[in-house]
């Protein structure tokens, strides 16, 4: 029943504002009737960060920024959900229009701007989540947590929210990649993370005793250099991350892109454009962590080929969103089962065993422009 609703309903939403349309998807959400998905496969399960996956497909932050329909998201089929970016008191973001679809490439180009309700009301939901009966089993929900724009001292935003959100959240995703806050991806440089990765864990020590042991991940943007690479690494390593998720969208424009007047617009662009860049910036990451930690893998995943090639780049997971816009939700399905196929044809008995086998040869061919 979802699946025909969302072959039917995709021309009407995409004939819509992008914002409205995703707007109206979230809306619809709500409506997913309860109990449990189907489950997947023993073959596609992942154990990382010290969680348990029942399958390794997610869904990236930006589609559920305020946290009102994790579970029925999950009931789609998703192994784990990330919510936000949050940050700690609400903001409007970016005048709009935004958001730019550009249909001709698979793309999306957004300027949002950390838009959301705030902490507290995002808080709410997830305690009242974490509560509720008929909660999906083992569903793993993230939390991507963000500076506010005006804040005096964004270090203290991040770790305001980790005491806020430590006992709800499965995870934590520090975002300092995002090209749409003034200044946030200067966080990226190696004495700024270092004091913000101090920070943060730190902050994590302190509340572990009544909210457990949560990890914490670093999303990174794909236009780093391979030096700035090197700096960001070594500091998440330094601090003993969890993990780090490669990568947020890009400011860059390939010079392939047919929609040239949307290419114009201001902001972070996702989707297919970003594949190649983003799958080398992952192996690139890969084999600079020398299995410290393990890598979710993001950007321009649209197929189940699409997502094996992030596997085999180093992703012991991988995200998607704008694929969604394109796909439908039926993606979901279809790359789990080619990642299922693939691993049977590999003879092997988890994915695991794929993770990263192609990194080396990536790092090797010229860099994708």
């Amino acid at each position: 029943m979802i699946a025909l609703f969302d072959r039917l309903s995709r021309p009407f939403l995409r004939a819509l504002d992008p914002e409205d349309a995703h707007n109206l998807v979230l809306k619809a959400l709500r409506l997913v009737p309860g109990g449990q998905p189907q489950p997947d496969p023993p073959e596609l399960r992942v154990r990382a960060f010290g969680l348990n996956f029942p399958n390794p497909i997610g869904l990236a932050a930006g589609f559920d920024k305020n946290a009102v329909a994790p579970d029925a998201l999950l009931r789609l089929g998703f192994g784990f959900v990330e919510v936000g970016t949050l940050t700690p008191r609400a903001q409007i973001g970016n005048p709009r229009p935004r958001v730019f679809r550009l249909e001709a490439d698979g793309g999306v180009i957004n300027r949002l701007g950390f838009n959301n309700g705030g902490a507290p009301a995002a808080l709410a939901r997830l305690a009242a989540r974490a509560h509720a009966s008929g909660v999906v089993a083992g569903g793993v929900v993230g939390v991507n947590i963000g500076a506010n724009k005006d804040s005096a001292d964004r270090s203290e935003d991040y770790v305001r929210l980790i005491e806020t959100f430590a006992a709800v959240a499965s995870y934590f995703t520090v975002n300092v990649s995002s090209p749409n806050t003034p200044g946030l991806r200067s966080l990226q440089q190696a004495d700024a993370l270092d004091d913000l990765l101090a920070r943060v864990t730190d902050a994590r020590e302190k509340v572990r005793p009544r909210a457990g042991p949560t990890p914490i991940l670093v999303k990174i943007a794909p236009d780093l250099t391979l030096a700035e690479l090197d700096d960001v690494v070594g500091v998440a390593r330094k601090h003993r991350v969890d993990g780090m998720i490669v990568s947020n969208t890009t400011i860059s424009r390939p010079a392939a892109l047919r929609d040239q007047d949307k290419a114009r617009e201001s902001g972070g662009l996702s989707g297919k454009p970003i594949f190649r860049l983003s799958t080398r910036m992952l192996a690139e990451t890969f084999v600079r962590t020398e299995n410290a930690f393990p890598l979710i893998g993001v950007g321009g995943i649209d197929s189940g080929a699409t997502a094996i090639a992030k596997i085999k780049a180093g992703a012991s997971l991988v995200q998607l969103y704008t694929g969604l816009i394109y796909q439908g939700i039926g993606l979901v399905a279809q790359m789990k089962a080619d990642i299922a196929a693939a691993i049977k044809r590999g003879n092997r008995e988890s994915l695991a065993a794929m993770v990263g086998v192609d990194a080396a040869d990536i790092t090797a061919d010229s860099w994708p422009t």
